[in-house]
């Protein structure tokens, strides 16, 4: 599948917060930035009841669904908590000026 960069948002936007909301063409998607500074890109809604990820807690390099408290480590996808099951989708972030951008299928 090929893939096209999108310019997601700046980094300047994050403030005090760890993760962001991202839609483009009917998709959502969650961009988080680490205590460290590095910057994340996963499917933006929980796989196991679809609820935004950008309203959840954000502890360490984890994401907690703000549903029924699944745990996602946003690095790589992977759900390490129940009741999520099925691991999150991650795309590739790069940062350009201040722009994040994300590698999405096109």
């Amino acid at each position: 599948m090929v893939k096209k960069w999108v310019s997601a948002c700046r980094t300047s936007d994050f403030d005090d917060r760890q993760v962001l909301r991202f839609d483009s063409e009917s998709r959502t998607y969650a961009i988080f930035r680490s205590d460290e500074g590095e910057y994340f890109a996963t499917s933006g809604y929980c796989t196991h009841e679809q609820a935004h990820l950008s309203e959840g807690l954000v502890v360490d390099f984890e994401i907690e669904c703000p549903r029924h408290s699944g745990v996602f480590d946003y690095r790589t996808g992977e759900a390490i908590g129940a009741p999520a099951c099925v691991d999150l989708r991650t795309f590739p972030v790069r940062i350009e000026d201040g722009l994040i951008f994300i590698a999405v299928d096109s």
